[in-house]
């Protein structure tokens, strides 16, 4: 016998409940990868930026003083090893939000090196590239195996 409407319990099953959590588990599953690689390469970008800028202010300083520049504090940034955080503004290396170091190396009056390497969550996240380095010449370069890090 049925019961009456007003007496029916309304509601979800358990199993019900229990393939609805293993639906989201298994989208989670997929989509948080795929987010932390897009994380790296966005924050990835801000190294990117910060080397091109010192490139253009050697080159500035070059035709200015016909070498260049062995500090980064020559060139108007505020540090040398300059620190930035995920922004591209200027921070230190203690701060949770610095994602790069960004350093001068191999400085002669022809020839300098430039390296920007990761900090903190950048440093495990962004295995694949590891440290990004760029030259007088234009030449980029990366430490990692990975394929598109420029």
């Amino acid at each position: 016998m049925k019961k009456p409407a007003h007496l029916r319990q309304a509601g979800f099953t358990l199993i019900e409940l229990m393939v609805v959590v293993a639906i989201v588990a298994i989208i989670f599953a997929v989509a948080f990868p795929s987010y932390e690689r897009y994380v790296a390469r966005a924050k990835r970008a801000v190294g990117q930026n910060v080397l091109m800028q010192v490139a253009d202010r050697q080159q500035q300083f070059f035709m200015d003083n016909k070498r260049f520049a062995a500090d980064l504090t020559n060139l108007g940034f505020t540090a040398n090893p300059f620190i930035v955080d995920d922004d591209g503004a200027s921070t230190v290396a203690g701060d949770v939000d610095a994602v790069y170091s960004v350093a001068l190396s191999n400085v002669t009056a022809t020839t300098w090196s430039a390296t920007a390497t990761p900090l903190h969550g950048q440093l495990s996240r962004d295995t694949s590239c590891g440290n990004l380095t760029m030259n007088q010449a234009g030449a980029k370069g990366k430490s990692g195996a990975g394929d598109s890090c420029w």
